[in-house]
């Protein structure tokens, strides 16, 4: 009994590939890589700017690991919802007040294309906030009525 639920498991490889292919597995992948880009341009210029890319990247990989793993649902003492959503929310600002800053400065190439690639990121930021505001996923159901004809 124990050798064919074991077999019936998902393994790590399947678990991460069927993760990958959800919007949120993407969103966050995308975030990663970004963040990633955005680092070594950040790098090549000054690395004033450098650790919002950094702990923006080490959070998306972290929360990745996590919804891939599927211990969110083992995690219960976390509001998984929100935390996601504020985090989204607020490297969305960030990366927008960033990369304004680094535009107007005016340095040269690697930080013109960290500041567009930046303003990017924002826009993947903000889209992974919509997409995962809680209140948005609530789903209403009709209350119950009673007949108009009276009691049955």
């Amino acid at each position: 009994m124990a050798d064919s639920e074991r077999y019936s498991a998902p393994g790590c490889w399947t678990a991460c590939t069927n993760y990958w292919r959800t919007r949120k597995g993407l969103l966050l992948f995308a975030e990663i890589l970004f963040c990633l880009v955005i680092l070594i341009c950040f790098s090549a210029s000054t690395s004033a700017y450098s650790s919002l890319s950094v702990i923006e990247m080490i959070i998306a990989a972290v929360l990745f690991v996590i919804y891939m793993c599927d211990w969110h649902t083992k995690i219960p003492f976390i509001n998984w919802p929100w935390s996601d959503f504020f985090r989204a929310l607020i490297a969305a600002i960030l990366y927008l007040i960033t990369s304004i800053v680094v535009l107007v400065e005016r340095g040269g190439h690697s930080k013109i294309a960290a500041g567009v690639l930046g303003l990017m990121a924002t826009i993947l930021f903000g889209y992974d906030a919509y997409f995962t505001f809680p209140l948005r996923q609530q789903r209403h159901t009709a209350a119950p009525t009673d007949p108009t004809d009276g009691p049955v």
